[in-house]
């Protein structure tokens, strides 16, 4: 079966629009996240990843806001029916860089790179939705 100009059109479409939805999709998975009476981090927790993510765009340009890919994918042959976002780069707290006296302690990175995680798959929870909402609008178009 071949791929029609109309399916493919419409993953380019798709794709096209990434990148607004991602932006949108991180203010919302941040609020529900971060912000609130039930914040998964007190105020000084988010700090320390704040500072963190200053200190990684220091040294390398990639931090830990902001750093998170997200692609659209699908099966061969496309089917824009089953179009699917993943979260294709997860950033992390590197484990060197951060430890000692001024830094973390293992299980504390490791929470914290569990709790950035949960953030970007919320992201691409949040990005699907749009995905999913566009798809039904051009499938009446």
């Amino acid at each position: 079966m071949s791929v029609t100009d109309s399916e493919r059109q419409r993953l380019q479409r798709a794709r096209a629009h990434l990148e607004e939805w991602k932006f949108d999709a991180r203010d919302r998975a941040f609020t529900e996240l971060f912000e609130g009476p039930d914040a998964a981090l007190t105020d000084d927790e988010l700090l320390v990843l704040d500072r963190i993510d200053s200190d990684l765009t220091r040294q390398d340009g990639v931090g830990l806001w902001d750093a998170d890919e997200y692609g659209i994918v699908t099966g061969q042959p496309i089917d824009t029916s089953e179009l699917r976002v993943v979260c294709t780069y997860h950033p992390e707290i590197p484990y060197e860089g951060f430890r000692g006296e001024e830094s973390l302690d293992e299980a504390t990175r490791e929470e914290l790179n569990d709790l950035l995680w949960n953030y970007c798959e919320r992201v691409a929870e949040f990005i699907q939705t749009d995905l999913e909402s566009f798809l039904e609008s051009t499938q009446r178009d």
